[in-house]
C-alpha cells in the first residue's frame, strides 16, 4: 500500500470537502441521503457552515489526492452526561477499497472521539449492506435495538432500515441512551 495521510479538514478547506463529497456522491448515489446535482448547488457559505457543524476527516495519498472521507459529528443534550459522535458519509474511492483506507480513516476518527471526551460513537449502517454491518462489527461497534428508515426524503431509494451501532469510548457507554438517538431528528 502507497503512503496515506488522515488528516482533519478546517474550514478553509471546504472547497477540498466539497471535491471529495461530490466525487462520493457521483460514485455511489446510493450510499446517500443527497445527490451530486443537488449539492453543486450549494454556496461556499454553506459549505463551511457544514465544516464548523462536524469535523470532517480526509484520507490523502502520497500524490495528495483525496481517496477517502469521513465525518464526525457531536450530539449532546441535557439528558445525557456525556456527548456522543456520530459517524458519517464514509467513502472510500473504489480504487483504494480493500487497500486499508476506510480502517485508518476510522481509527483516526476514534482517535478524535476520544480527544473530544465523547463518551461513544453512533453508525447508522443500512440492515442490507452486508459489507458495511461486517465492517462495523468487525471494528468493535456493537448493533443496537434503534432502527430508523433509511433516506426517507429520497422518493428514489426503496423502504429499507437503517441500523445504529455503537463504539463505546468510556465503559459506562454500554447503552445508548435513547436521547441520544432521538437527538438525531
Amino acid at each position: 500500500m502507497t503512503a496515506l495521510t488522515v488528516r482533519t479538514l478546517g474550514e478553509d478547506e471546504w472547497e477540498t470537502y466539497r471535491d471529495v463529497r461530490l466525487s462520493a456522491l457521483n460514485e455511489s448515489p446510493e450510499a446517500f441521503a443527497a445527490t451530486a446535482s443537488g449539492e453543486k448547488q450549494i454556496e461556499e457559505e454553506e459549505w463551511r457552515a457544514r465544516m464548523r457543524r462536524s469535523r470532517r476527516l480526509l484520507a490523502e495519498n502520497e500524490a495528495g489526492d483525496g481517496v477517502g472521507i469521513v465525518s464526525l459529528r457531536t450530539h449532546s443534550n441535557d439528558e445525557v452526561d456525556q456527548p456522543y459522535g456520530e459517524l458519517f458519509g464514509l467513502w472510500v474511492a473504489p480504487s483504494q477499497r480493500g487497500t486499508g483506507v476506510a480502517v485508518n480513516l476510522l481509527e483516526a476518527l476514534l482517535e478524535q472521539a476520544r480527544k473530544d471526551n465523547l463518551g461513544a460513537v453512533l453508525y447508522w449502517v443500512g440492515t442490507d449492506n452486508a459489507r458495511g454491518v461486517a465492517f462495523a462489527s468487525g471494528h468493535g461497534f456493537r448493533p443496537t435495538d434503534y432502527r430508523r428508515p433509511m433516506n426517507p426524503a429520497s422518493p428514489d431509494t426503496e423502504s429499507t432500515e437503517e441500523i445504529a451501532f455503537v463504539y463505546p469510548i468510556t465503559t459506562d457507554s454500554e447503552h445508548v441512551p435513547s436521547a441520544v438517538i432521538d437527538s438525531r431528528h
